[in-house]
């Protein structure tokens, strides 16, 4: 079986006269881990954004297996197999644990209402939420919270999950959690396309990374490489970056 792509080619897409993002082109495969780094303002999120189908490109266009999606919306596009983490928190905050998970498995059809609250029970297992369950979420820590709304992500079983920020607001021990997790979710098959101002833990567990500035992709690599790259330690990491 073929592994699934996912590519963007030549994206470009402005806001009256601000170009946010020029020419953005880079491809992935299930099980990758790919970063997409870069300075706040550089056009990061505006790429997430069209990769899920909230914001259209003004040119360019993002294909899956070759085919060309610009036009599907963010749920069609959940179900071909892309899933989107944004920044913000994403649950229902007074909503349980369970309640969650349940939520999203109710748009996914052929599953009875005993095999929906079997697979959020399972998702809830293989994230160490399971005691979690009856809770409210605003009761939640910042690295529970976390867990919650990748397994949620997880309940349309994507075969590419996009994470934007995923270490923000979680402390050293959550974010260590969050890399396990990560790399599990690789070693299964779903390839991760992921940003954060944590650049340190970002570069530490991708396998190649993209530095995009003022909307254009001007470097990308291997970490090593990347933190080797002179144009990049001028205008993103610092000369006395070190991992």
């Amino acid at each position: 079986m073929t592994d699934a792509i996912l590519e963007v080619f030549n994206l470009r897409k402005s806001f009256g006269p601000v170009l946010a993002v020029s020419d953005v082109s880079f491809s992935m495969k299930e099980g990758e881990i790919i970063g997409l780094l870069g300075p706040n303002g550089a056009g990061k999120t505006t790429v997430f954004y069209i990769i899920a189908g909230f914001l259209k490109p003004n040119s360019g266009s993002v294909r899956l297996n070759g085919v060309i999606i610009n036009n599907l919306p963010m749920y069609r596009r959940a179900i071909l197999g892309i899933s989107y983490l944004p920044q913000e928190s994403s649950i229902f905050r007074r909503m349980t644990v369970e309640e969650n998970i349940l939520a999203v498995l109710e748009v996914r059809s052929g599953l009875s209402s005993a095999a929906r609250k079997e697979k959020a029970y399972s998702l809830m297992d293989e994230f160490g939420i399971v005691h979690l369950a009856k809770q409210p979420a605003y009761t939640l820590s910042g690295g529970e919270r976390r867990r919650t709304e990748i397994a949620r992500a997880l309940a349309v079983e994507p075969k590419f999950l996009l994470l934007d920020e995923p270490f923000t607001g979680i402390d050293p021990i959550a974010i260590r959690e969050i890399k396990s997790l990560i790399h599990n979710l690789s070693n299964k098959g779903i390839g991760i396309l992921l940003t954060d101002h944590n650049v340190r833990d970002t570069l530490a567990i991708t396998s190649r990374a993209y530095i995009i500035s003022k909307g254009t992709i001007v470097a990308n690599g291997q970490p090593q490489s990347i933190i080797e790259n002179p144009l990049v330690r001028e205008t993103y990491l610092g000369h006395d970056f070190e991992m």
